[in-house]
């Protein structure tokens, strides 16, 4: 659902600067915009990864509370990106931490698992 948003939004600022695919270039806020969505996709499968791994491994309630903390975050980058460039970094602070935090979770239990007598 989130990278379906953010490609529609792209797709509305194309319309509205007018900028014709395959064009990744034009209006700043359309270049925010591209940007925005191309890095939320970009950190997308680290994320699924990690949250796939720890929810195996470690706990499935943490690790679900981590992963709707970290789609609220990419969220309010993506948003706060768009809007200007100063935006983005509060929320990429936050979603960065969380991904650490998941790869805690995930090496903790892996190491669990591995190493259980």
């Amino acid at each position: 659902l989130f990278s379906g948003y953010f490609a529609m939004q792209v797709i509305y600022a194309r319309r509205k600067y007018k900028v014709s695919p395959p064009e990744t270039t034009g209006h700043p806020e359309f270049e925010r915009t591209f940007r925005a969505q191309a890095n939320c996709s970009e950190y997308f499968p680290i994320f699924i990864s990690l949250l796939w791994v720890a929810g195996i491994f470690f706990h499935q309630g943490v690790t679900a509370v981590c992963g709707l903390l970290y789609l609220y975050t990419r969220l309010r980058y993506f948003q706060g990106y768009a809007g200007a460039a100063r935006g983005r970094l509060g929320p990429l602070y936050a979603s960065a931490w969380l991904l650490w935090l998941l790869l805690g979770l995930a090496l903790a239990g892996l190491l669990a698992h591995f190493l259980r007598p």
